[in-house]
């Protein structure tokens, strides 16, 4: 069984999407459980990647093929978690602050959440913190993540926190921010919970956040 799996989360790593595709269904014919698959296929794989990633061992096209594959695998596996009652891991909103139009950062954050297995909301790009709070409470979110490339758009960050601290939601609702402007001392100032430098990182904080939840 344990080959499978490794043989799974080795072809994850290269980007093989259809031999992933391939090899994930052979698992289940093989009768082995659905969750397995998931945590000892998939997202060990993504794992391996996010810590390559962190290390600059690989780059953003690397990552993007990985969650190709990834998501290829998850795609047969999942009507079978549903019906197996696999409970995701948590959940995260994500979106690029109002006035800022840029995605590539905030993608690779989600595709990393998605490696640990969480649930991830993506509201796109030009979110208002309204738009964050209601999409928190609709899911049951227990994260927000706030992307912004631009000085310009950050302080729409401190405006995700204190919309979120008006209606009660700030000690339920554990907020990360991230992007290339983004400092240790400017998320203390807004008063954030967490930033990170790098999606691998913010991957990490966001699970733990959750199983501590």
């Amino acid at each position: 069984m344990m080959a499978i799996l490794e043989e799974i989360s080795t072809f994850l790593q290269n980007g093989r999407a259809p031999k992933v595709k391939e090899l994930v269904q052979q698992a289940l014919d093989e009768g082995i459980d659905p969750a397995t698959i998931l945590n000892e296929g998939l997202l060990s794989g993504m794992d391996i990647i996010g810590e390559k990633f962190k290390n600059n061992e690989v780059f953003v096209p690397e990552v993007l093929i990985a969650a190709r594959a990834m998501n290829a695998g998850v795609g047969i596996l999942k009507p079978y978690l549903v019906s197996a009652g696999v409970e995701s891991k948590g959940t995260a909103v994500i979106g690029t602050v109002k006035g800022d139009l840029h995605d590539i950062g905030k993608n690779l954050v989600k595709m990393m959440l998605e490696g640990k297995g969480l649930t991830v909301v993506d509201l796109g790009v030009d979110v208002s913190a309204e738009q964050f709070y209601n999409a928190a409470v609709e899911n049951n979110a227990q994260i927000v993540c706030c992307s912004a490339l631009l000085t310009t758009t950050m302080n729409e960050m401190k405006n995700v926190v204190d919309y979120f601290t008006e209606k009660g939601k700030r000690d339920s609702v554990k907020i990360m921010v991230g992007g290339a402007p983004v400092t240790q001392s400017f998320c203390d100032s807004i008063g954030a919970d967490c930033y990170t430098a790098d999606a691998a990182s913010a991957a990490d904080a966001a699970l733990k956040f959750c199983q501590a939840c």
